[in-house]
């Protein structure tokens, strides 16, 4: 039997990281390869109403741009598929869910590539695209009232509501020396990793589309590509590197199925270089889900010698416009 209490074990990756030469996503570096460019709508409630990629195509160096049209099966979830990979028009029609409209955002309507990060940048920029705003729902509590429905589809925004009753609650009550209330909050969290978001992707000598990039969740990642793409999973490879933090912030997909997208599309029309794209800070702090908001009304009850008998709660936690793990 071997005992580790007490005794300090050697970490395989900790050489690598304390002299450098580890390669977080960041890092990774291809010959000859192309820029991808992903474009947020920067709606939190609109409806697309039209997308005009002319001036942005027209940009020198751009190689494709790929929209909601280009996705076969346009929608990813970790519990449950409720958000579009990217937010436009013409979708396929094989999701379940509305394509046109934004209800984060930080939701993806198109993926630039080009031979350069600037060109990339500056068609992005281009992109011209006309929008129908919709009520917001900002408020957990009017959320509830369900007057706005983000997802009309469900008939509520409620996605989970979990009842839990033990016991006797007026005994407890009558047997408390002293009852406690308050109202408390945790506001959303932002992760802010070291390594923002980064990637490459490209298709292997084996045919696998596959994407190297940071996260928590390999064969989630894996499933949902395949999903989206409409791939046999032996035919996705996901690679994780050094990953440069987490803390919950990669659980939910980031770039993952956009580069997978772009790396497949462009491998149809014979270009075989890999892509690499790369969020800044403020892109991953826009671009990637956060820790749920919290408000929790609560009420205990205990005797003089410190037995807690009675507690009631009512937590309310803002999971945002999608579920991601929310249930």
């Amino acid at each position: 039997m071997t005992m580790a209490i007490g005794q300090s074990k050697f970490r395989l990756d900790a050489p690598g990281k304390v002299t450098g030469e580890t390669l977080y996503p960041g890092d990774i570096q291809r010959t000859n390869y192309l820029h991808a460019k992903i474009v947020f709508s920067g709606q939190p409630h609109a409806r697309m109403l039209s997308m005009d990629l002319s001036a942005a195509e027209a940009v020198p160096g751009v190689v494709a741009i790929f929209t909601a049209k280009d996705v076969p099966v346009n929608e990813y979830g970790l519990t449950m598929y409720d958000q579009p990979v990217m937010v436009g028009l013409n979708d396929t029609g094989r999701s379940k869910i509305p394509a046109d409209v934004s209800r984060w955002e930080g939701d993806r309507v198109a993926v630039v590539v080009a031979e350069t990060a600037a060109a990339a940048q500056e068609a992005a920029e281009k992109i011209q695209i006309e929008w129908e705003q919709l009520p917001l729902v900002n408020d957990v509590f009017a959320a509830l009232k369900d007057e706005v429905l983000l997802h009309p589809e469900n008939g509520s925004n409620t996605i989970r509501h979990f009842v839990i009753r033990k016991g006797d609650m007026q005994a407890g009550w009558d047997a408390a020396d002293v009852i406690i209330e308050g109202r408390y909050e945790v506001p959303h969290q932002e992760h802010a990793y070291l390594q923002p978001e980064a990637g490459v992707s490209y298709i292997d000598e084996e045919g696998r589309v596959t994407v190297e990039i940071a996260g928590q969740w390999t064969h989630e990642d894996l499933w949902q590509i395949s999903h989206a793409l409409d791939l046999p999973d032996d035919k996705v490879r996901v690679i994780y590197p050094a990953i440069g933090g987490a803390f919950g912030g990669r659980e939910d997909m980031s770039m993952q199925i956009v580069l997978a997208l772009a790396a497949c599309k462009l491998h149809e029309r014979g270009e075989t270089r890999p892509i690499r794209s790369q969020w800044s800070r403020e892109e991953s702090i826009v671009g990637h889900h956060k820790r749920h908001r919290a408000i929790v009304e609560t009420r205990w009850g205990a005797t003089k010698d410190g037995k807690i008998v009675a507690v009631e709660a009512d937590a309310y936690l803002d999971g945002g416009a999608y579920n991601c793990t929310s249930n």
